[in-house]
């Protein structure tokens, strides 16, 4: 920060990041590092989405369905038997109110002496006449790196306005649990939190416009379907959403059928049907917190959901000012929201160097069985207009998966046609979300399906089934004797 382009400011600061969550972090300590004078400027409780209201609370709860359920399940097994109930919920929601505040604390607040090139301001950040307004009071600062995050989408439904409904972040704080409970969307969380609840007794239906899991390949979301339905849990996909209202006894949604091409054009196939429910979880994606800044007045430029547009490198349509995270509409992983904002914070103290890369970015959905991907899907590929070839291997063709006595399942590897080399792949199995990042090397480093077919794998492992999907390509793995190949 000391050369003759990047002067050190002697009033104010290097770098002001704005947002105080994981990305936030990232990107202040980063500077930090790099020698630059840090303002890490937060609004209201520290830490962001995934440690407060999102990753942690739900995966933990997650869990603990999982254990409620693998009690019943464990009859699959002859000569077992038994049960896990859900006996006090509030215990189980402290428990995870407790794993919560100590990681915020652990992770987040109790981290910033050690970082004091960082300074953390409390206050609501705005632009106002090309200036950075942090609680109402004007700052002097270099570059700027926005950091926001987002909350949870609502969508037009009529009627919507008002009823009282839960989003993931209410949800994941009910001081009770109701009866049943009406899922409107089909996306990660919408399934994740749908499955979390009918394993803890909640009567659950998810309604979505086009179907489970759209960001993989049908296959996926199809199989998910058939295991909620197992569990008790309805699905009505493709359905278009009339209006919502409060009932004596909760809400009613009004819906119809449809059916939608690929450009998204929906005509309606089938008559009026009505869903009840006493409480409904919106579960339709996520907002970028970009509105009320004045961001676009700066000449920064949001895409049509309110996405800050940033290039290559991190950097918005206004020079100096850089975005990661959440905020920008892509890619709604922590981890992507910390790798994005260290790389920001990098080109705003050394120059644009760094590119943004999320050709290997894994993404887990942590339902049961897991569904876990990276790179280009089927769909993704085709519409790119590639030579590829897929192969689709069922879980029960997996030794780990027979053993375990759960085949729910299956392996998809898309792989470029001339070449061989690896595209993308999606995995969903009880354990998939630990064997993604197998394939993600694998994609990383240009490996082909021969390679990957040709490489040691430990037997009875899910991972292995990696292995046997690319040996399906060309021969017929079934007819292999155990640990052959």
């Amino acid at each position: 920060m000391n050369d003759c382009c990047n002067p050190p400011l002697r009033d104010g600061f290097d770098v002001a990041v704005v947002g105080a969550g994981s990305a936030g972090f990232s990107a202040a300590i980063t500077a930090a590092e790099l020698g630059a004078k840090v303002a890490l400027i937060g609004h209201g409780t520290i830490g962001g989405t995934c440690v407060n209201v999102g990753c942690v609370p739900s995966k933990a709860l997650i869990r603990a369905a999982e254990a409620v359920h693998g009690g019943r399940a464990a009859a699959r097994f002859p000569g077992l038997g038994g049960s896990v109930l859900l006996e006090d919920w509030s215990a189980l929601a402290s428990s995870k109110d407790r794993l919560v505040a100590g990681l915020r604390q652990k992770k987040y607040i109790d981290l910033l002496p050690s970082y004091p090139g960082v300074s953390y301001i409390e206050g609501k950040a705005r632009f106002a006449d090309g200036t950075l307004i942090v609680a109402d009071a004007p700052m002097t600062v270099g570059k700027i790196i926005l950091t926001m995050g987002a909350r949870a989408a609502v969508p037009p439904i009529p009627g919507l306005d008002n009823v009282p409904f839960l989003t993931s972040t209410s949800a994941l704080a009910l001081d009770r649990l109701p009866k049943s409970l009406l899922v409107i969307g089909g996306g990660v969380i919408g399934v994740e939190l749908g499955q979390m609840f009918a394993r803890l007794g909640v009567i659950v239906t998810i309604c979505c416009r086009s179907r489970l899991l759209p960001e993989v390949d049908p296959e996926f979301g199809t199989a998910l379907e058939a295991y909620l339905g197992v569990e008790g849990v309805r699905v009505c996909a493709g359905v278009g959403y009339q209006r919502i209202t409060q009932t004596a006894g909760g809400v009613e949604l009004t819906c119809e059928s449809l059916a939608c091409d690929r450009d998204g054009h929906c005509d309606t196939i089938a008559a009026v049907q009505t869903i009840t429910a006493e409480q409904v979880l919106i579960a339709t994606g996520r907002q970028p917190n970009s509105d009320g800044l004045g961001l676009e007045q700066r000449g920064i430029t949001l895409d049509r959901k309110g996405g800050i547009v940033v290039d290559d490198y991190l950097e918005t349509s206004a020079p100096g000012i850089y975005a990661a995270g959440d905020v920008t509409g892509r890619d709604l992983f922590v981890y992507m929201a910390a790798y994005g904002a260290k790389l920001a914070a990098r080109n705003a103290v050394t120059g644009n160097q760094h590119r943004y890369d999320n050709s290997a970015m894994p993404a887990v959905v942590f339902t049961d069985p897991q569904v876990a991907s990276v790179g280009l899907t089927e769909q993704a590929a085709r519409a790119q207009g590639l030579d590829i070839k897929t192969s689709l291997l069922p879980l029960d063709a997996v030794p780990r998966a027979l053993a375990a006595r759960d085949t729910r399942g299956l392996i998809k590897l898309v792989a470029d046609k001339a070449s061989d080399r690896l595209l993308g792949g999606q995995i969903m199995a009880p354990e998939g979300a630990d064997s993604i990042q197998t394939l993600v090397l694998a994609i990383k480093y240009g490996m082909t399906t021969a390679e990957l077919g040709a490489t040691i794998f430990p037997y009875l492992t899910t991972v292995e089934g990696l292995k046997l999907a690319a040996q399906t390509f060309d021969i017929d793995v079934s007819k292999l004797s155990c640990c052959a190949g």
